[in-house]
């Protein structure tokens, strides 16, 4: 049997049989690796983007260099109690939420095309909110509802993705999203959202011949949108190396960030010292704090970054190929693909691999929106490894020791005070 038919067959199947976690297969490793992944990754961001932020913020906020870093640091603490809110829910009440997180995510996103919607960097994908002086990216949050709505309907007891009038409806949905996203001139993220779908889709067991075939239809569709904007064109001339030497032009932000990469050499040379972030390279705090921190930390510090991505990764994969319920697994799958395929594509443009996008590093960079909304995604995730096979008796064994433990320190130290 080959990978797709036993995929297929798994999510047709209606619960399996839950199995018992053993030493050799501990059922709460999952949560661990995408808590402490998540945590780790997280620390990583708040520190560089004070580090990549501080110049910026000198020159453009009255002499403050701490503006922007606190700006972050706001949006990291409303990040965390949703994170920690979402982990704890169990996965029935996000199957309920599926299909009104989509509905919802839909009708935000077409809120930009109404005098509140805000253009930025020539793209139309923010909307003001008012009263709070700050811009939502409501893009950032269809990602979630679309991921939960995949799951949902591709989940679904006895669907047959053999069928094609079964998987239209999956295709129209997904499509919607990706039309209003590219309705306001964000190719970067319409690119992650058909990432999203494609990965739902591949671990459901959808025949090979229509990812042929859709993408055959999409290298159609960015030719055209990249011919439409000039922009684009002069952009992906330079990527092929056919837009002439001129360093100050359109390669200027690509060129700068391989050279703060090439000056960290392997160890760096200091957090903080950064020479790039002196209003050289432009987003140095965000699509591109991948240089800053090459440049400070060198290739030690990237590669750190890398292998904490290879671990959420695993944790993810782990939890889709463990977990009996499809709707986890083909969520799972969704939301895997869209942080680490995110994270891959905006190092691979950092490192001159890729065209320039406009994609922020997951969980690294600066960016309200984007970090509220990856936290409360990877919140879901911690709450679908709660409920995997043995993990819920393997947290309660953990949290029991720790209470122990605690209990035994405080008894010590209570004694010592008395003696």
């Amino acid at each position: 049997m080959t990978t797709l038919q036993e995929a297929r067959r798994r999510l047709q199947l209606h619960a399996p049989a839950t199995r018992i976690a053993t030493t050799a297969d501990p059922g709460a490793l999952s949560y661990y690796l995408v808590g402490g992944a998540t945590l780790l990754l997280l620390v990583i961001g708040v520190v560089m983007v004070l580090s990549a932020s501080t110049i910026t913020s000198i020159r453009l906020n009255d002499g403050n260099p701490y503006a922007n870093f606190l700006s972050q640091g706001q949006f990291v603490l409303i990040g965390l109690p949703i994170l920690v809110l979402a982990s704890r829910l169990p996965v029935a009440a996000y199957r309920r939420l599926a299909w009104p997180a989509f509905l919802g995510s839909l009708i935000l996103q077409a809120l930009v095309f109404t005098p509140l919607g805000v253009t930025v960097g020539g793209n139309r994908n923010w909307i003001e909110v008012p009263g709070l002086g700050q811009n939502l990216q409501p893009s950032e949050f269809m990602k979630i509802g679309l991921a939960l709505w995949l799951g949902l309907m591709i989940g679904r007891r006895g669907v047959d993705l053999d069928d094609w009038r079964q998987v239209l409806p999956v295709l129209a949905g997904g499509g919607a999203a990706v039309g209003l996203v590219m309705a306001g001139n964000d190719m970067g993220t319409a690119l992650v959202l058909v990432m999203l779908v494609a990965g739902a889709l591949f671990i459901a067991g959808l025949p090979v011949w229509w990812f042929g075939a859709g993408g055959l239809v999409g290298v159609v569709g960015v030719v055209a949108l990249i011919v439409a904007y000039p922009s684009r064109v002069r952009r992906i001339m330079h990527f092929l190396g056919m837009g002439g030497d001129d360093p100050t032009g359109t390669g200027y932000q690509s060129d700068h960030g391989l050279w703060g990469l090439g000056t960290g050499g392997i160890t760096g040379v200091g957090l903080g010292a950064s020479r790039e972030k002196w209003a050289y390279l432009p987003e140095a705090h965000n699509d591109f704090i991948f240089a800053i921190l090459g440049e400070e930390l060198g290739l030690l510090g990237t590669l750190l970054v890398l292998v904490l991505f290879g671990v959420l990764a695993f944790g993810l994969l782990r939890m889709m190929r463990r977990h009996p319920d499809p709707f986890v697994t083909v969520t799972t799958a969704a939301v895997t693909c869209w942080i680490i395929g995110q994270a891959l594509v905006n190092i691979g443009v950092v490192i001159g691999l890729l065209p320039v996008m406009g994609l922020p590093l997951p969980l690294v960079s600066a960016g309200g929106s984007a970090m509220i909304s990856t936290l409360l995604a990877l919140g879901i995730m911690l709450a679908f490894a709660r409920s995997e096979p043995g993990a819920r008796a393997a947290l309660s064994v953990s949290s029991s020791a720790v209470r122990r433990s605690l209990a035994v320190v405080g008894g010590r130290l209570r004694g010592g005070s008395r003696g």
